[in-house]
Formats: C-alpha cells, sequence, structure tokens
C-alpha cells in the first residue's frame, strides 16, 4: 500500500506503509547516542543527532503523542581513560568534569531530554550486569580464549583504542581498532595492518586471553529478514546500505567483554580483571536511563522498551549505524522480551569551513564557547544546521553560510514578516485583533494554505528529513511576508479601514500558526513569539493539530504586546572573528605537527668556518626564461654584485623580492644553470604548507658585506 502525499513545490511523493504502520503507536521511545565524556560538545554532534532528535521529540509532543526522549553520557571505554592518563588525573575526575559541562550544554541550546543519564550511575551498572547475565544464563555466549593484542612494555592488553594501525578497507593508517573514522568501517583491532600501541608506540605481540562473543552469526538470518527484507522501503539509504554491505560480508562472532579496569566488571566466572565491551555497554544505557526516568517519575518503564505499539527510534551518527542497527537489536533479540527499533535515521558527518571536524585539533565549534559568545541566538545554530543537515552525505558547515542563513532568512524573512505584523497592528489598533470584515477569496486562500502547513510539515518529519520540514516552516513565513505585500495594508488603510481590519486579522492568524508550528525547529523563538502574542491568555494555546482544525487560531479583540525583535543582523566583524579562531587553531596545528628534519652529519669547527656568508640586497630579479622555478637575481654583497640563481620562483615574484635583505653564502663555486653562472646561494627555509622563506637580518644598523658568524 502507498499514500502519496504533495509538498508545497507540487512534487508527488510516495511513503510505503507496512502493516505495522497502520495504527498509531501508543507512545514512543526516542534515544540519542550517548557521547564521550572526554571533551565538550560540537556542532558535529548537533547536526547528526540532537538537534533533529529534539525537533522529532518536540514535535510528537505538540501532535499529542506519550514521548520520551532518552540520553546520557558514554562515561566508559578507552577514550576516557587516554584522556586521564594525558591529564594525569582519574577517568572519574574526567567523566565528572565532562558529564557536568554536557548536560548543561543541553540544556541551555535546549534540547529536551526527559532523562539525560550516565554510564557510571549505578543504575546502569546494575541493569547492564543483568542484561548480561541474563544472555549468559541462556547460553547466547560463546566463551573462548583467544589471541589478543598484547603491549609487553605496558604490561597490559590493548583495547581497541590503544591500538593504530592501517584500516584493512581504504589504508588509512590512523584507524582505530574498533573503527576507521576516515571510512567508517568496523574492525577487530586483529585485522588492522602493522598495528602500534597507542600507549608506547612499540608493534604488539599476541598473547592468548578468554573473553565472551555475541555470536552474530546465529542472528544472521533474522538481520536479513528484518532489515534486508523488512526495512528497505523506511529506512534511509545510508543507513540500509551500511548494514547490507556487512550483513553481506558475513557476520562473525563479537565480543562483549575486554581487558580494562576501568568499566563494568564483567559478572561471570572468570570475568576478574575485565569489563564489559563499551559498545555492549552503552546502548544498554538507553534502557537503565529510562528507568532512571521511571523511578523519578513514579512510572512503568517496561512498556517504553517491551510493549509493540511502543515505536523506538535511534537517533546516531554514521559511525554507531552497526552498533544500532546490527548489534544492539542481536542483544535485544537475544534477551527476547524487548522491542526493536522502528528506525535509525542516522546522519552522515559535518565537516567544518572544508576540512574534517576534528576534535584534537580543536577544528570544532564548541557548544559551550557558542554559547556565550552568541547569547540568545540558541534558534540560529539550530537553523543553520537543520538547514545544512548531513542527512544522506556529508554536509559543510561555514560561518558565511550561518551569517547569510540569519540574515537572509531568519531576520529578511520570518522576523521581517512577525514585526510588520505586530507593529502595524500596535499601531493602527493599539495592539487589539481587529474584527474582520467579509474575507476576500485571497483571504480565504491564505487561510486555507495556513491550515494546510501542519500535514505538510508532519510528512517530512514523520520520514526523517528535517532539512525539508523546516524549509515548508520558512514557506509558511514566506506566505505570510507576500500576503502583506500583496494587500498592503499602509496602503489601503487610508482608503479602506475596513479592509485593513481584514488583512490585519488574516496576518495575525498566519503569525499564531508560526507561533505554533515553529515550536520543534526554533523553540526559543517560538517562546518569544508567543509571549508577543499573549498566547498564555487565549482560552487554550492551539496544538500541532489544531492549527489545521480551528478556524480562529487567535480570536478579534485579543490584545498583544509591542513589537521585539526576533533575530538581529550578524555583522562581518562577528563573522570574521570566528575564521580568525579557526585560523589560529590550523596556524598552531601546523607547529605542533610540524616535521622537523633530521640533524645531518656532525662537522668541525674547522669545517664551519669555511663557509662565508655575508648581508646582501637584491638590486634586480628577473623569471629565467623556461624555467618554473628559477629567478635570476643581481644581489650586493657589500663584496660586490653578483648574479645568483636561486629556486624561489614559485613562492615569489621578481618584483617582489627586490630590495630584500638576505643572507648569502659567498664562497659556494660557481655553477652553471642554464647558461647562466650562479655566484652564491640564498639562505632560505620552508614552511610546514611549503611555503619559501627568506633567512634575512631585520636589523637596519645591519649593512651589506657583513659576515654572519
Amino acid at each position: 500500500m502507498y499514500i502519496f502525499f504533495l509538498n508545497r513545490s507540487q512534487n508527488a511523493y510516495f511513503c510505503p506503509l507496512f502493516k505495522k504502520e497502520m495504527s498509531a503507536p501508543k507512545r514512543y521511545t526516542i534515544t540519542t547516542a550517548l557521547p564521550y565524556t572526554n571533551g565538550p560538545i560540537h556542532i558535529g554532534h548537533l547536526a547528526g543527532v540532537y538537534v533533529p532528535a529534539d525537533i522529532y521529540a518536540r514535535y510528537l509532543r505538540l501532535t499529542g503523542n506519550d514521548v520520551i526522549l532518552i540520553g546520557g553520557s558514554d562515561e566508559h571505554g578507552v577514550p576516557i581513560t587516554i584522556k586521564a592518563k594525558n591529564e594525569g588525573v582519574s577517568p572519574q575526575d574526567v567523566v565528572d568534569k565532562y558529564h557536568a559541562i554536557i548536560k548543561k550544554s543541553f540544556e541551555d541550546f535546549g534540547i529536551t531530554f526527559d532523562n539525560y543519564s550516565r554510564t557510571s550511575a549505578k543504575v546502569h551498572h546494575k541493569t547492564a550486569s543483568e542484561f548480561f547475565t541474563t544472555l549468559n544464563n541462556k547460553g547466547e555466549f560463546i566463551e573462548e580464549v583467544t589471541e589478543q593484542l598484547y603491549d609487553a612494555e605496558a604490561n597490559q592488553f590493548l583495547a581497541d583504542r590503544f591500538v593504530i594501525g592501517t584500516c584493512p578497507k581504504c589504508g588509512n593508517e590512523e584507524s582505530y581498532g574498533d573503527q576507521c573514522e576516515n571510512c567508517g568501517t568496523s574492525h577487530n583491532a586483529t585485522d588492522l595492518i602493522n598495528p602500534k600501541s597507542a600507549l608506547t608506540g612499540n608493534t604488539p605481540t599476541l598473547k592468548q586471553t578468554k573473553h565472551w562473543f555475541l555470536p552474530l552469526d546465529k542472528h544472521e538470518a533474522f538481520l536479513k529478514e528484518w532489515i534486508l527484507e523488512g526495512h528497505k522501503k523506511d529506512w534511509k539509504s545510508n543507513v540500509y546500505g551500511q548494514c547490507k554491505s556487512w550483513i553481506d560480508d558475513g557476520l562473525r562472532p563479537r565480543a562483549v567483554t575486554r581487558d580494562l579496569d576501568w568499566g563494568i566488571p564483567v559478572p561471570a566466572e572468570g570475568g576478574e580483571g575485565k569489563v564489559l565491551y563499551v559498545w555492549f555497554d552503552a546502548p544498554i544505557g538507553y534502557i537503565s536511563s529510562t528507568i532512571e526516568w521511571a523511578e523519578r517519575e513514579g512510572k512503568n518503564w517496561e512498556p517504553y522498551w517491551k510493549d509493540k505499539d511502543t515505536k523506538l527510534v535511534h537517533f546516531i551518527g554514521k559511525d554507531n549505524i552497526v552498533f544500532h542497527c546490527i548489534i544492539f537489536p542481536a542483544m535485544l533479540k537475544a534477551e527476547g522480551s524487548y522491542i526493536l527499533p522502528e528506525n535509525v535515521p542516522a546522519n552522515e558527518f559535518l565537516n567544518l569551513e572544508g576540512n574534517k571536524l576534528s576534535t584534537s585539533k580543536n577544528w570544532a565549534v564548541w557548544l559551550p564557547e557558542y554559547l556565550e559568545e552568541f547569547p540568545g541566538q540558541q534558534d540560529v545554530l539550530r537553523y543553520a544546521l537543520t538547514s545544512n543537515a548531513p542527512e544522506t552525505k556529508d554536509n559543510d558547515f561555514t560561518w558565511k553560510d550561518f551569517q547569510a542563513r540569519n540574515n537572509n532568512e531568519l531576520v529578511a524573512i520570518f522576523g521581517n514578516f512577525i514585526n510588520r505584523v505586530v507593529v502595524l497592528t500596535n499601531k493602527y489598533y493599539d495592539g487589539v485583533i481587529p474584527e474582520p470584515n467579509a474575507l476576500s477569496q485571497i483571504d480565504e486562500e491564505t487561510l486555507a494554505a495556513v491550515k494546510a502547513y501542519p500535514d505538510v510539515i508532519s510528512s517530512s518529519l514523520e520520514r526523517y528529513r528535517f532539512r525539508e520540514a523546516q524549509q515548508e516552516l520558512m514557506n509558511l513565513a514566506r506566505l505570510g511576508n507576500k500576503y502583506l505585500a500583496d494587500e498592503e495594508p499602509w496602503k489601503v488603510i487610508k482608503v479602506d479601514e475596513e479592509r485593513t481590519k481584514t488583512i490585519m486579522y488574516v496576518a495575525l492568524q498566519i503569525a499564531s500558526a508560526l507561533a505554533t508550528l515553529s515550536e520543534p525547529f526554533l523553540p526559543f523563538t517560538s517562546k518569544k513569539l508567543k509571549d508577543i502574542l499573549c498566547h498564555s491568555a487565549l482560552d487554550a494555546e492551539s496544538t500541532w493539530n489544531e492549527v489545521k482544525t480551528k478556524e480562529i487560531l487567535i480570536p478579534a479583540g485579543h490584545k498583544i504586546r509591542k513589537a521585539e525583535l526576533l533575530f538581529s543582523k550578524i555583522e562581518d566583524t562577528t563573522i570574521q572573528a570566528q575564521l580568525d579562531k579557526l585560523e589560529a587553531s590550523k596556524k598552531a596545528n601546523e607547529v605542533e605537527n610540524a616535521v622537523v628534519e633530521p640533524q645531518k652529519d656532525t662537522i668541525t669547527f674547522e669545517d664551519f668556518t669555511k663557509l662565508d656568508m655575508r648581508v646582501g640586497t637584491i638590486l634586480e630579479a628577473e623569471k629565467m626564461p623556461k624555467a618554473k622555478k628559477l629567478l635570476v637575481l643581481k644581489v650586493d654583497t657589500g663584496i660586490d654584485v653578483r648574479t645568483i640563481v636561486s629556486g624561489i620562483a614559485e613562492s615569489f615574484t621578481a618584483e617582489e623580492v627586490v630590495g630584500k635583505r638576505v643572507t648569502v653564502l659567498v664562497n659556494l663555486a660557481p655553477r652553471a644553470l642554464r647558461g647562466v653562472e650562479s655566484e652564491g646561494m640564498i639562505l632560505m627555509t620552508e614552511t610546514p604548507d611549503g611555503k619559501l622563506v627568506f633567512v634575512n637580518p631585520d636589523d637596519t644598523a645591519v649593512t651589506n658585506g657583513l659576515q654572519i658568524s
């Protein structure tokens, strides 16, 4: 069965409906990937996971659904221990610090978690341990003694992130032991080519150790049917494609324990000195966070995870697809009492100014810094990230685009419409909504179009097309602007006051609809607009569905407040300051990662004294014909004026170097280059990006011919 929709640009699309989707869910459980607590949140996290999840949850609440948005901090795993080791503190110190920072950032940014927990919580340790024990008692694990990578100098087995080597799939030489961040492939540490220990840099050896494995091959038939047949039509192509690739390649047992001392101890005989693998433990964090929420709210958590009438949706980035679509569902299926996710709308990666986001290189826009430097502008970032969301392919965030989205769309379209409506209502009617007269055809068509928008936006949101949905919201603001521009109440009032009342009444209905429908996308703006329109003074604020069913969204006689700017223009200087920060990070990385040539063979003092280096000035310069790199220079060495051929033409023009003070090796034996005899050498060095730089004396008191010793 197919349902056909028509979007605002009159393009038809169809959506397959499976039998399980015929009846609306009784409740929704929405989860977001648990961020590692080894650093703050950045825009890549927001665009990939948290903004779309929050839009979806807010929308579902507005449509009257029973919804929980569940999140938390992932506080186990090797990245935490690496961070602790580098900072000289305990892992607990690290997670306590960053959990607090991350949690507050989400709150300040308006991510409406019903519960934001942490995997170091007692409830999580208990839940994860019980989950493991249940599977172990059912015989769902394989216990095997295998060979694992071992660092003899560090005297420990190397967990995945303690191993770096060449990815067997794409050749990335800095792949981790569990996953390549270049191509997204998951693998075992022993699959790496030329593995090295991240602790000592040594080549690890293989040593026997016992671990528990989840036999994914046992669940291969189920996963083929559930994903490749059951979700071929409704899962995003990037998600489905990665799952298909994994399944087609053949599934193999996956270890669910690790040799570490940071994490949840393995609750089984022989588990001493071992912990649950972070990717076994972390997704169970969704369940433990729900339990924590239910205990606090006095509710029963089980229907949200075990009732077939619950719709479970995981919001993640593409690097987590395998864990949420194959490994976690296999765990849930093996346990037997849990529902499986209806959808996993994973996004691709967001780049920054043309380069891959890198936390280690500080090539990121950090959420805490953004909130501090752009106070009250949470919605601008939400809007920019959603407009450019990496829904099916990697996308690029640029500060210029961020500025344009704000100035040309939020300010010029949405904000402009609201400001004109509110200002005119206060000017003409002292803020009291006028009583309309008979509606014209354009009035009726405009109000009918407004009523269509909830379904239009819903159809996009239900298919996880958040960019498209937000664009439709902006189209509603465009509709309002066009209506005002066409009807021109500022002119009509001079000749027909009664008609003006109707125009303003219709415009205010559009404004009221925007106040409700913008809430998932622009929650802070929505609240501000509702305050301006005094929605709280109405008998009942309009819900999402009432926007399309109520004849009157905001009645005549209702009084609104004075105008207040919803958005402000962002100036070039503000954007340049952000670009300067990134440029400073780039330069700092160049210095830190600069490759210094090794020292040459040792020479004697007598060898050095044979070199005669003098201060000189370039008097003339010209490009050598048919030579890409060579400039022919006339140099005043203080001894004489001589010709020197220098290979600097790719870094400098002839005009640039005339008048330059330089250091010259004057007693170098003459050498003919392309028929021109060169009598010396100009001393140069090279920057990390390959640009040549003169090694020259800057002091004006230094005259030509002085020796350098």
